[in-house]
C-alpha cells in the first residue's frame, strides 16, 4: 500500500518541481535486523519516484560496509544526500523523516539542488571560518512541530561548509543514542558530543557553540 495518496503525491511533486539541479539519495539499510528499514525504504523510494531530478542508490550496511563507512554511516536506516556532481552535502537522515520531518527532508533536497534562500553575509563569513570537523546531531520525533526548524538550520551549516556534517536522528528509532545524550525533550542538538542546545535555536546560536570548539 502506498505511503502517499494521490493528493499528497501531487503536493510533493509540486514542491519538488522547484528543484534546480539533480540530487542523489543514498539509502543505507539492513532489513534483517532493522525494524524501521522497510518503511524507510518505501518512503525514500516513493519520494524519489516523484521527480526526474531525484535518483536513488540503495546500499546494505553490512554488504556495502566500505561505501557506508565512506559516508560515515554506522546505523540504519540512513539517507545521505548528494549534490548533482556526486559531492557529499554533509546532510544525513537517520530514521524515517516522516510526520513533521518530511518538511526538513524536502527542504534539504531543495537546498542541495540549489533552491535555497541566501544567508546574510555576516553569517556566511562566520560559517566560512569553520576550519575543523564539526558533527551536529539533531534529535527529533515525527510529532514535534518545532523540530524541522532545528534540522534545517543544522543542515544549512553542512551545506555551506564541508567541515560540517549534520544528522537528523529520529530519537525513538535510536533509543540507546538518545539515552547516551540524555534526550528528554526535542529538538535537542548535540555538537561534537560536547555541546548541546535544546529547542529550535537560530543559526547564530549554533555558530556560537561551534566557535567554542
Amino acid at each position: 500500500m502506498p505511503l502517499f495518496d494521490e493528493k499528497i503525491s501531487k503536493q510533493l511533486k509540486d514542491i519538488l518541481s522547484q528543484m534546480q539541479k539533480d540530487v542523489k539519495l543514498v539509502f543505507i539499510t539492513q532489513e534483517i535486523e532493522c525494524q524501521t528499514c522497510r518503511d524507510a525504504h518505501q518512503f525514500v523510494t516513493e519520494l524519489a519516484d516523484l521527480s526526474d531530478k531525484l535518483s536513488l542508490e540503495i546500499l546494505n550496511l553490512v554488504i556495502d560496509k566500505d561505501q557506508a563507512a565512506k559516508y560515515a554511516v554506522d546505523k540504519v536506516p540512513a539517507i545521505v544526500v548528494l549534490k548533482d556532481d556526486g559531492q557529499d552535502s554533509g546532510i544525513r537522515f537517520f530514521g524515517i523523516p516522516g510526520g513533521y520531518e518530511i518538511n526538513s527532508f524536502l527542504s534539504a533536497v531543495l537546498a542541495v539542488s540549489g533552491h535555497v534562500e541566501p544567508l546574510p553575509p555576516a553569517i556566511l563569513e562566520r560559517i566560512s571560518k569553520i576550519d575543523k570537523p564539526v558533527h551536529i546531531q539533531v534529535f527529533v520525533t515525527p510529532t514535534c512541530p518545532y523540530c524541522p526548524a532545528a534540522v534545517v538550520t543544522a543542515h544549512r551549516l553542512a551545506l555551506e561548509n564541508s567541515q560540517v556534517r549534520a544528522d537528523m536522528v529520529e530519537s525513538n528509532s535510536f533509543v540507546p543514542l538518545s539515552i547516551k545524550y540524555q534526550v528528554s525533550g526535542v529538538p535537542k542538538t548535540v555538537i561534537n558530543e560536547m555541546h548541546d542546545l535544546v529547542g529550535a535555536q537560530p543559526i547564530t546560536a549554533l555558530l556560537d557553540e561551534i566557535e567554542k570548539l
